[in-house]
């Protein structure tokens, strides 16, 4: 019987979409099988009827284990209880498993079948030797290893016939464990390895009800479609929204936690920037450590923006296949600069401000404290006089430097004042982009928890921020001079 929700209790349909999935996973031979749609497509429970069919029925081998997994103990409990249920609910299957609810385990005694939930804050699944596994929202993974997924795949080595199957929303990068897995099932290359993927089109409009279809194949039969439209309507309205619904709703591979700008608004600052030589620039220079990506971001008070970036070229394919982005591919195409060596040394980034020095008007450029030491004395050397040198001023990466950058950053995104020319890095590290709150509601770009290089936003950010501190220092000025008491003065 159905477990829960408004078919609660009456007796399982397969829908058509579910009878496809069945049959990728018995009509050849496969090893896993990955399904990945959206929230409430009753994935879960359709988990549940696998780890039945091979706990109790004809899939069952004698004797054989069986686990689900998931991130948290209480994600990894959601399966089990709807599998219990199931059980509870059922009179034939109640004569035959035995429901350990506090081990979260079920038993079939006569066959010696036994199906354990494990969760990732539980000890290392070593051990183990399970001939069937569910993944369940592998997509909460974020990176591309997992402990608890590798210690369970690994074990089933010395089964004839191992399945495994991943159930999951996506997971929001590139680089994430999930999205390496699906990226190679479609690649083909083991045909054993099967994939089902219900993502919306990333150039659909994404409030579209057509476009919420495509990701949610039973939307009319499982969902309440009138709660999911709402969901939409409130989306469109709150930008800060989007990306969560994009998520979880539409499938796609977006970060859903506290982003700090989502996809539409980057992309509707992405005109071509127009800037001429000469013209007046502010800078958010992020240098990194010594062999990580380091970003210039110039902007105009008319919203240009200049994106430079420099990598070590001695490793550059291994650092790409290690962060999952082409950063070989962006170098040959000029996006991205690379560095003799293996470290990127003060000196060419010296020499690089120097002809950026030589190009714009550089009104000032901000930088974080840490590194600007090794840097000065290579500014010097490239011919920057004291008066350039003190156009670098400090900026603090804390909330009280980086809240007001934000601030200015986002209102110029969000008023589409940003013309970034949709540079592939900057347009990575926008994606990227998580922001911290504290409790009193400042925010700052987390490097922390971000699944991967947001340089270039820090940079941008503090571009903006410095622009903006330079346009209320002169309106003070400009009152100041025109105060009656100074004009009669």
């Amino acid at each position: 019987m159905i477990p829960e929700g408004k078919y609660v209790g009456e007796p399982v349909r397969l829908t058509e979409e579910q009878c496809r999935w069945l049959a990728d996973i018995y009509d050849s031979p496969t090893r896993m099988f990955i399904l990945s749609v959206g929230r409430k497509n009753a994935k879960t429970v359709f988990g549940a009827f696998l780890l039945l069919l091979h706990t109790v029925g004809p899939e069952a081998k004698r004797n054989s284990q069986l686990y689900s997994d998931a991130q948290s103990r209480d994600q990894a409990a959601i399966l089990f209880h709807y599998a219990a249920k199931i059980v509870r609910m059922s009179p034939t299957l109640n004569q035959f498993i035995t429901i350990r609810d506090t081990a979260k385990e079920l038993l079939c005694p006569e066959l010696g079948t036994k199906y354990k939930a494990l969760s990732a804050e539980a000890s290392t699944a070593y051990g183990l030797s399970p001939a069937f596994a569910l993944h369940d929202e592998l997509g909460q993974v974020r990176g591309p290893r997992s402990e608890l997924y590798d210690a369970i795949e690994s074990a089933m080595g010395a089964q004839e016939e191992p399945l495994s199957v991943v159930i999951s929303t996506q997971a929001p990068t590139e680089g994430d464990l999930l999205s390496m897995l699906i990226d190679d099932a479609a690649n083909g290359a083991d045909p054993r390895v099967k994939v089902r993927l219900y993502t919306a089109p990333e150039d659909a409009d994404p409030f579209d009800v057509e476009t919420i279809k495509v990701a949610n194949p039973h939307l009319d039969i499982f969902m309440n479609r009138d709660e999911v439209l709402a969901q939409a309507e409130k989306a469109k309205r709150l930008p800060s929204m989007e990306a969560s619904f994009r998520n979880l709703i539409l499938n796609q591979r977006v970060e859903a936690n506290d982003p700090f700008v989502s996809k539409s608004i980057w992309d509707a600052n992405g005109a071509a920037s127009e800037i001429e030589e000469g013209a007046e620039v502010y800078g958010g220079l992020d240098l990194s450590q010594v062999n990580d990506l380091t970003s210039l971001e110039l902007i105009t008070e008319d919203g240009d923006v200049v994106s430079k970036f420099w990598l070590p070229e001695q490793g550059i394919a291994e650092k790409s296949r290690k962060d999952r982005v082409p950063y070989d591919v962006w170098a040959e195409q000029g996006h991205l600069t690379l560095c003799p060596g293996k470290s990127i040394e003060y000196e060419w980034i010296a020499y690089e401000l120097r002809e950026v020095f030589d190009t714009y008007t550089v009104r000032a450029v901000a930088f974080d404290r840490w590194g600007m030491n090794h840097l000065k004395p290579w500014l010097a050397r490239a011919g920057f006089t004291e008066e350039e040198m003190e156009r670098f001023e400090p900026f603090g990466q804390g909330f009280k430097d980086m809240s007001p950058a934000l601030r200015a950053t986002e209102s110029l995104l969000l008023n589409e004042k940003l013309r970034h020319g949709m540079h592939p890095v900057l347009r990575m590290c926008a994606a990227n982009a998580v922001v911290q709150q504290d409790p009193a509601g400042n925010r700052k770009l987390a490097k922390d928890k971000s699944t991967g290089r947001i340089d270039g936003m820090v940079a941008l950010a503090m571009a903006a921020g410095v622009m903006s501190k330079h346009e209320e220092d002169d309106l003070d000025i400009d009152a100041f001079l025109n105060d009656p008491i100074m004009v009669s003065y």
